[in-house]
């Protein structure tokens, strides 16, 4: 499986549109048979989360173990659809954000994306340094180790 790797950085137009980091591109061509990705608000962060199509309706079937008539479901489902959008790159690898994901993340002039594997994140730079240093420390101080186990399955599959 191709994965989202790396800190990226690009500018914002005018019109909002941005170029995907060609990586990005790259790992979602071998992913999917189009470029579409689910854009959504982070309800965690202020960032926006990039999932590609295939991606999102994995995450979506949580909402299957919950009875459709619950508040949970109601909940969950307005959660994931109603501020997600369905965003296609143009023929130069461009998307156009729109105003209200720009708003949620802060984005002025230039963006930066950071890979999360099967995922990525479209942050305001200095908030992207900030997030990435912050996670660094936490990992630190409650010293979370890879799990052995966990790597070597990864490359024994």
């Amino acid at each position: 499986m191709n994965l989202f790797l790396g800190t990226h950085h690009n500018r914002l137009d005018i019109k909002g549109r941005v170029s995907i980091p060609a990586s990005f591109r790259t790992c979602l061509k071998q992913q999917e048979k189009h470029n579409s990705l689910i854009f959504r608000p982070s309800h965690k962060m202020p960032c926006i989360e990039a999932w590609p199509f295939v991606v999102f309706m994995q995450l979506t079937l949580s909402l299957n173990n919950l009875d459709p008539l619950s508040d949970e479901h109601e909940d969950m489902a307005t959660a994931l659809y109603a501020e997600a959008w369905p965003i296609d790159l143009d023929k130069e690898g461009r998307i156009i954000l729109p105003d209200f994901l720009k708003t949620h993340a802060h984005l002025t002039n230039s963006v930066t994306f950071l890979g999360l594997g099967t995922i990525f994140q479209i942050w305001e730079p200095k908030t992207a340094l900030q997030r990435c240093s912050y996670a660094r420390e936490k990992i630190k101080k409650n010293a979370v180790p890879l799990s052995p186990l966990v790597i070597r399955e990864t490359f024994h599959e």
